[in-house]
């Protein structure tokens, strides 16, 4: 097979990995890549939502699958435009990809099939949110409606907070068209995981569970990021609440698309609280997380490729999927600044100690990188996503910060707490 990734970062270059440990792939591209990439597929330079020229690409290549690995192309209809020219995609066209496009759509779509989330509303006058925030219960959590690369989320604590929070989000539009509309949400406490789940329009098959760390600085401080670091699997997320989940949120969420006239197929990320009151949704992603796909594909058993093909085919109830009974760890390596202003085009060094050491369980997957003459360079503010498996959380936390030190770039950065709460408990 001839298979085309669609997508720059880090989770575009697991989801490469994955794909070359398959017996049937052939050739791999990825429109644009990034250096770790390049070593495994061919790198072209397409932009993610130049659908016209994905497909031209596709068509003269060949190619048997693309696969839409962001957010942003598949809101806006990249897999919608590979069936129209009748090639094959894997992700959820446009109408099923509004989940996470548009947390609005998301809340009332719970809200109508009796989905558990926290108490909300949606605003769309500035003015009408700020007379709500002036009242409504405290901390309350300002969403922007659209996509905003993981940022559009503000947790206020206090009155001023949540009027700064409306002017920031619909009057100043520092998310841009995302704060066009905004969902004021109940704060709900408790345990955050993240569980991904394949599905084909009908059937869910979950994978393994992985807690995020969004913050910026250790203790979770500092600005939201796209992820800093993550882990797999969850020890809070135990099988009574997996059983839970299951009857009340997966299956009922695809249910309900169903029902809509907009079938999910592709990968569902549910974003979850397991609060008092048994667990609920705190938001829905249309694709795999990053940097949770590097910490869950490492430890998948089965063939990708074959996983992808019954999404698609609407044969996923015919897969065993299965996970290795072991825990996995992501590291990330950033450039100091980020999320906010940082250099780039600073040489790294040491990836080829990691590279040597995969059968061990060591992994680099590359998110801002850029091939040059001199060697990969950063090109982003998260640069890499140094993940380790080991027998247990502790291990392979131990593993991934050991291998975190090999690799050395100017202004690298890093959180040194990936999971410590958790192999500390």
């Amino acid at each position: 097979m001839r298979i085309m990734i669609i997508g720059s970062g880090g989770r575009e270059h697991v989801i490469a990995w994955k794909l070359s440990k398959s017996p049937e792939v052939e050739k791999i591209y990825c429109a644009p890549g990034n250096g770790g990439i390049a070593q495994i597929a061919e790198c072209v330079p397409i932009d993610v939502m130049d659908f016209d020229s994905q497909v031209a690409f596709a068509r003269e290549n060949h190619i048997d699958m693309t696969i839409v690995a962001m957010d942003d192309p598949l809101v806006g209809g990249a897999v919608d435009a590979f069936e129209a020219a009748g090639l094959t995609a894997f992700g959820p066209r446009a109408n099923a990809a509004i989940l996470e496009g548009s947390k609005a759509f998301s809340k009332d779509l719970m809200k109508k099939y009796h989905i558990p989330t926290a108490e909300y509303e949606n605003f769309t006058d500035a003015q009408a949110a700020l007379e709500y925030v002036k009242t409504c219960r405290l901390p309350v959590v300002l969403k922007a409606d659209g996509l905003a690369l993981g940022k559009g989320v503000l947790i206020c604590n206090t009155r001023e907070e949540a009027l700064d929070g409306v002017k920031t989000i619909m009057m100043d539009r520092k998310f841009g068209e995302a704060g066009s509309c905004m969902v004021a949400e109940e704060f709900l406490t408790g345990r955050e995981v993240s569980v991904l789940a394949f599905v084909d329009g009908a059937t869910v098959k979950v994978m393994s569970s992985a807690q995020d760390h969004k913050r910026a600085l250790d203790g979770d401080q500092g600005l939201n990021t796209g992820g800093m670091g993550t882990f797999s699997p969850s020890p809070f997320y135990t099988e009574e609440i997996d059983e839970v989940c299951r009857r009340t949120i997966y299956q009922p969420t695809v249910d309900a698309m169903r029902a809509e006239g907009r079938p999910f197929k592709g990968v569902l990320f549910f974003g979850l609280m397991l609060t008092a009151d048994g667990p609920k949704v705190l938001e829905y992603n249309a694709r795999f997380g990053d940097p949770e796909a590097q910490v869950i594909l490492p430890r998948m058993k089965n063939d990708l490729v074959e996983v992808c093909r019954a999404c698609i085919d609407g044969t996923l109830d015919q897969i065993d999927l299965q996970f290795e009974d072991n825990a996995a760890v992501c590291v990330v390596l950033a450039s100091e600044g980020y999320p906010v202003c940082y250099e780039k085009g600073f040489l790294i060094e040491g990836l080829e100690r990691a590279a040597a050491r995969e059968a061990d369980g060591y992994y680099v997957f590359h998110a801002g990188t850029k091939k040059t003459d001199e060697g990969i360079v950063t090109n982003g503010g998260r640069v890499l996503g140094v993940t380790a498996k080991g027998a247990t959380l502790k291990e392979a936390r131990a593993k991934a910060y050991e291998a975190a030190e090999w690799i050395t770039f100017a202004n690298k950065y890093m959180r040194h707490d990936i999971g410590k709460a958790i192999d500390e408990a």
